[in-house]
């Protein structure tokens, strides 16, 4: 995924980083040494000991990213601070440098950090920007997953379904205008692999990845729990902890007792369409079918597309139940 230079280029500057902050060697019987933790076209990271680097997207704005890394280390308490003040770069790519945090298990989903996600969220979303920040580029990814599965997969039965859902969406959503409501603070991408715990905020946790923060609709940050709900694929109980610990916390992205999902139809749709634009991308590179995840997904955009969008009750994605209403 990465190119031959930069991976062992990456591993060396980790290791510089994390020696460089202490005069004893963290390295140890009982510490990590170098491990990949990531290796996409958006993005490669390598850990050593208690140090994270990170080589952005080869298209990464350096002012962009600049701006968001200044934005984390001035939001103590809500984003994972940066150890340097400001990207370098490295082979042709941008470079940050982050304190390793303790992540989500994937494997134990009963112990997911629902409410406390929910509350660092509606804490970013009632924050001013600390610094002059782009817009958030969810909808852009969301544009960009779709343009792939055009090229990847323009002939896969899964592929029109998710299409004609795309369609579907105001400009805004997919990309093609300014949102309606950019006036919020966004993390872009959250998703529970999003969350770290570190010493530095006494074991609370904490945001991580700037890459897509910046001002938005907030509702697009709560999009992919609800669009999963929506879908079946996130327990109802689950979705009702993260929304109520949402409000309790005065998240301003819905209003605090009315139906949500007027503010979250739209944004939930994309990202159902994202992710099965995602999903059918990676099955076709596989060279495998569809598993049953990934069809629910495909599903849910072929009943999303022949109704209209931003309804109080949307029978594409429905609001009482957790699967899509067909």
């Amino acid at each position: 995924m990465t190119t031959d230079a930069l991976l062992p280029a990456l591993t060396r500057r980790v290791r510089e980083a994390a020696h460089a902050r202490t005069p004893v060697c963290p390295c140890g019987a009982a510490t990590p040494g170098d491990t990949t933790l990531a290796d996409r076209p958006d993005g490669l990271v390598v850990r050593h000991a208690g140090t994270v680097a990170k080589a952005h997207a080869a298209d990464a704005d350096a002012a962009g990213l600049a701006r968001r890394v200044t934005a984390a280390a001035r939001l103590p308490g809500i984003l994972l601070p940066p150890l340097h003040p400001s990207p370098v770069v490295l082979h042709g790519r941008l470079v940050t440098y982050w304190p390793y945090g303790t992540p989500v298990d994937p494997e134990d989903p009963d112990t997911a950090p629902w409410e406390a996600a929910a509350t660092l969220l509606a804490r970013l979303h009632r924050s001013a920007a600390p610094t002059a920040v782009p817009p958030m580029r969810g909808p852009a990814k969301a544009a960009h997953a779709v343009d792939r599965l055009r090229t990847t997969a323009p002939h896969h039965p899964a592929t029109a379904p998710v299409l004609r859902a795309w369609a579907a969406l105001p400009a805004w959503a997919r990309g093609e205008a300014a949102m309606p409501d950019a006036a919020g603070l966004c993390h872009g991408d959250f998703h529970l692999g999003q969350l770290v715990r570190h010493p530095s905020s006494d074991g609370s946790w904490l945001l991580i990845d700037v890459d897509d923060l910046g001002t938005g609709a907030p509702a697009w940050d709560l999009a992919r729990p609800a669009a999963w709900y929506a879908c079946g694929l996130l327990p109802p109980e689950d979705w009702n902890r993260f929304l109520t610990a949402y409000r309790a916390a005065g998240g301003p992205a819905v209003p605090p007792h009315e139906d949500p999902w007027p503010t979250l139809d739209v944004p939930a749709r994309a990202l159902t369409a994202q992710t099965a634009a995602r999903a059918v991308t990676k099955a076709v590179a596989a060279g495998r079918p569809l598993d049953a995840v990934e069809e629910s997904l495909v599903d849910a955009c072929a009943r999303m597309a022949p109704v209209r969008p931003s309804v109080p009750r949307v029978s594409g994605i429905s609001t009482t139940q957790g699967a899509t209403d067909p």
